[in-house]
């Protein structure tokens, strides 16, 4: 195959600070024409910052120093500032990470595509219309003809990244960049994105650099494999086989920090320590400070590169022709088991108890604001939680998954239902009858960074609570340490809480923005138990995280509750963490809770068709393993004005005339497993008719 593109020994580096930032140091890759090319590794590694370095989009502190990006034979670095704006969207596309921070706000979908248009083509209007109407419906966008008109806050996270892609085809690129292209999405919308990519470079033969951190998507999408660290490449190989024999320790201690359900009664493997600082002239290994088989050599000598098999090689020590220690590399420790926590019967009381909750918002329109309609966030919701365990809710974005979340905290107010805890009735509880629960109930939002207060010290932020609700004293089934510090709310509590979470009590000085985005959130999660809660919502904790830091949060959550015995309502659309954390599952559609039940229940036999394509949906690793993916069609619909019937036959594979006529009853699978679906209640009542005749 031919190269497309061909990096050599490219150095860039950010003047951040009173030293410069090697953000990419001495990296070379080859994309051949046609390929997809996965560049993987975690935050802060450079992944970002060599995408940028290839179109030549720096930050003002941002300068390659040396190295070759050779497009088509021609060096990129060496053409003016001029050339390079005819060689962005032409050649080389890219689709950035966060599509609402790429977009314009004040200019329409249509008007952005025209302006690459423009640059590029000599189009007469009618003919540019033309063309931003084909590339709308290429990448999927329902309705494009009416829609090509709108601003990018009028279009929902997933067609967001649809409208950018089609801007970055546009031009017909010969090398589409993707910069974590489905980070945020559900699972249903990245593999309808994938899926669109795969398409289009079938059709245009367009090369892929494909940046991410998903091990699944990497399975599914790429050719070729490169693994990054510190800001270097330290593996690279075919997909398959990287996938059967991953031979850096960085990569293989990647692998073993994924959850899933056959290490739900076992630690994640997690990668101690940080990433060394980019500041530094190292002279060693890297990874030597984090690496389970580190060597005298890995600290003072920089590894080179050492032929595995065919196209496959790694920058490590094990495997230079001195060492002996090859044979240790696949004999991975196993992870010790969890300690279960004693607190779990499943005959005493619910913990929660939620019962027709539904949240509806008025639609208002006019000059005097009438209510012309209602938005069903929440629409009839239930649901219960024992102590000690863990419900998780998933669905697609705008299902209502945070709405729930929040009225049942009442931080929003209900429109009708129950919520009881503790057999105590929440909704319409008076102020100050409600206040002394709220420690017990707590949630750790999404967002770290949105939601710690960026002008208050770690130290404050956890103590803000502790005062506001006059926390005092303790729960009996807390850790001696940990129920001492929660007795006092001053500096030595700080330090036992930062502890528990796995952060030096130095970090207790820091702000907010000091620390890196897991960090972040385990102070959030200090916070929420610094008031001595029973019951913890999480919306979506570890969405943005790296795997690494994501097997930290989640080894925490499990030991959180196996010590204190805290239950959880885990709100995520990530299925592998479900199948690690949860013991229960509830599926959530447009408002309404689809199927319900016991995890092994739910995972192994789905029985409503949306749980059935969301679970087809994700990625897997493991080729053989992986079932045909339903495809759904169009977007979930709008909560203001949901489907008559069952709200899923638009989209349904297996509708049938009674679905758009009535919304399905319960149907009992088992004991502990419930569906919303025509099709077992017309299973059931045939059932029933053969045997009374």
């Amino acid at each position: 195959m031919n190269a497309l593109l061909e990096i050599d020994n490219l150095h860039t580096i950010l003047h951040t600070g009173k030293f410069p930032v090697r953000a990419v140091d001495g990296l070379s890759l080859k994309i051949n024409k046609g390929e997809t090319f996965a560049l993987l590794g975690e935050s802060g590694c450079g992944k970002s910052m060599t995408a940028l370095s290839i179109m030549r989009l720096l930050p003002d502190a941002g300068e390659i120093l040396s190295g070759n990006i050779n497009l088509n034979g021609t060096d990129l670095l060496q053409l003016p500032e001029s050339t390079m704006r005819r060689v962005r969207g032409k050649q080389i596309s890219m689709i950035f990470q966060e599509p609402m921070l790429s977009l314009n706000p004040v200019m329409t979908i249509a008007e952005q595509i025209t302006e690459v248009l423009t640059q590029h083509f000599r189009l007469d209007k009618t003919t540019a219309q033309k063309r931003i109407l084909q590339l709308l419906d290429q990448v999927g966008i329902p309705d494009a003809e009416r829609r090509m008109h709108e601003y990018a806050f009028q279009f929902s996270g997933g067609m967001k990244q649809r409208a950018m892609i089609a801007m970055a085809l546009a031009g017909e690129p010969e090398l589409l960049i993707a910069d974590e292209p489905t980070t945020a999405l559900d699972v249903t919308i990245q593999a309808q994105v994938l899926d669109l990519m795969r398409e289009i470079q079938r059709q245009n033969h367009m090369a892929i650099l494909l940046i991410t951190h998903d091990l699944g998507v990497v399975s599914e999408m790429a050719q070729h494999v490169a693994v990054m660290y510190a800001g270097e490449i330290v593996e690279q190989s075919p997909r398959k086989n990287f996938f059967a024999h991953a031979a850096h320790p960085y990569s293989q201690q990647l692998f073993a920090s994924l959850p899933n359900k056959q290490k739900r009664y076992r630690e994640l493997a997690v990668i101690d320590g940080t990433v060394p600082p980019l500041t530094q002239a190292f002279s060693g290994c890297r990874f030597s400070d984090r690496c389970n088989y580190a060597m005298p050599q890995c600290h003072d000598t920089v590894p080179q590169w050492h032929p595995i098999s065919d196209g496959h090689k790694v920058r490590c020590h094990l495997y230079g022709p001195s060492s002996a220690s090859l044979n240790v590399m696949h004999a991975h420790k196993a992870a010790p088991a969890l300690t279960l926590p004693a607190v779990l019967q499943q005959n005493q009381n619910p913990l929660l108890q939620v019962s027709g909750l539904k949240v509806h918002f008025p639609v208002r329109k006019g000059i005097f604001k009438r209510i012309v309609g209602q938005v069903k966030a929440v629409d009839g919701v239930s649901l219960r939680i024992f102590a000690g365990k863990t419900l998780a809710l998933v669905g697609e974005s705008g299902c209502g998954k945070t709405t729930v979340g929040k009225s049942i905290l009442q931080l929003i107010q209900p429109t009708a239902g129950s919520v009881r805890y503790n057999q105590q009735e929440l909704v319409g509880l008076e102020r100050q009858r409600l206040r002394p629960l709220r420690s017990q109930l707590q949630f750790v939002f999404q967002d770290p960074y949105s939601s710690l207060n960026p002008r208050m010290r770690t130290i404050e932020i956890i103590q803000e609570g502790m005062h506001a609700l006059n926390v005092t004293t303790t729960a009996p089934a807390m850790s001696e340490k940990t129920s001492a510090a929660l007795a006092f709310p001053h500096e030595a509590a700080v330090d036992a809480l930062l502890e528990c979470v796995g952060l030096p009590k130095e970090t207790k000085w820091r702000y907010p923005h000091e620390f890196s985005g897991g960090q972040r959130q385990r102070i959030a999660i200090a916070r929420a138990l610094a008031v001595n809660p029973r019951l913890l919502i999480c919306d979506e904790p570890t969405s943005a995280l790296d795997v690494s830091v994501q097997a930290q949060i989640l080894n925490l959550l499990k030991s959180l509750q196996n010590e204190l015995g805290l239950a959880y309502l885990f709100i995520t659309h990530n299925i592998s963490v479900v199948e690690y954390l949860a013991d229960e599952i509830a599926v959530m559609y447009l408002g309404r809770i689809v199927e319900q039940g016991l995890i092994d229940e739910v995972i192994s036999n789905p029985r409503h068709p949306y749980t059935q394509a969301l679970l087809s949906a994700v990625p897997q690793i493991d080729k053989a393993a992986a079932a045909e993916m339903i495809r759904l069609k169009g977007d979930i619909p709008s909560p203001a004005s949901p489907p008559q019937g069952c709200h899923f036959h638009p989209r349904c594979p297996q509708v049938m005339p009674v679905c758009r006529q009535s919304y399905p009853e319960t149907s009992t699978i088992s004991p502990t497993h419930t569906t919303h679906c025509h099709l077992y209640s017309q299973e059931h009542s045939s059932n029933h008719h053969e045997h009374s005749t």
